[in-house]
């Protein structure tokens, strides 16, 4: 986690970067507009922020600073019955949320796991894995060639794989386990609208 310092120093950078066109600001400038004297400090708090994963140099030089992909959080929307409107002032890392190590995106094409949420023209990140445990939404090819997303079990001591779609108008698909390769397991859904 950051200290106070610490997100002064990145929303400072973040707010420069949007309002001066991507143009990282000086360690100067950044220790002006935090209200520390020293350049040394800035230096320091700002490679501990690079050290916790907040902040990255890019490749064009050490001014171009990448602030992270932040929104911030407002608090709780009622989907049922009304609730008291309270406002937080927190921001969520919506890299941290999103991606992990070695994770990738894949576009759902068709309505097979409408049930859980998931639509047609939604982007799934997906944590490569070759094994899976039984109630786990995975990419399965079968047969080295056709790939889907379904909920995975074994069955017959794993001699069998169910793969079970999340749409009642559907039925899940057998196989034998060796027809079957697991390409990972869900982690998240993204839905634009």
């Amino acid at each position: 986690m950051l200290t106070a310092l610490e997100r002064k120093i990145l929303n400072f950078i973040g707010e420069y970067l949007r309002e001066n066109g991507g143009r990282s600001p000086t360690l100067s400038e950044i220790g002006e507009g935090c209200g520390v004297k020293s350049v040394g400090t800035i230096h320091r708090y700002i490679a501990s922020i690079e050290d916790k994963g907040f902040l990255e140099k890019a490749r064009s030089g050490w001014r171009t600073l990448l602030a992270p992909n932040e929104l911030p959080f407002k608090g709780i929307i009622a989907a049922g019955k009304p609730i008291e409107a309270v406002e937080q002032n927190e921001s969520i890392d919506l890299s941290a949320l999103l991606v992990q190590p070695d994770c990738f995106l894949l576009k759902i094409e068709g309505d097979s796991m409408i049930d859980s949420g998931i639509l047609d023209g939604d982007l799934v990140v997906i944590k490569p894995a070759q094994t899976a445990s039984n109630g786990q939404i995975v990419v399965a090819l079968v047969d080295s060639e056709n790939a889907s997303l379904k909920e995975f079990e074994k069955i017959d001591n794993g001699r069998r794989i169910k793969l079970i779609p999340h749409n009642k108008r559907m039925k899940a698909q057998i196989y034998d386990a060796g027809r079957v390769e697991i390409q990972g397991i869900l982690s998240s859904v993204i839905r634009t609208y």
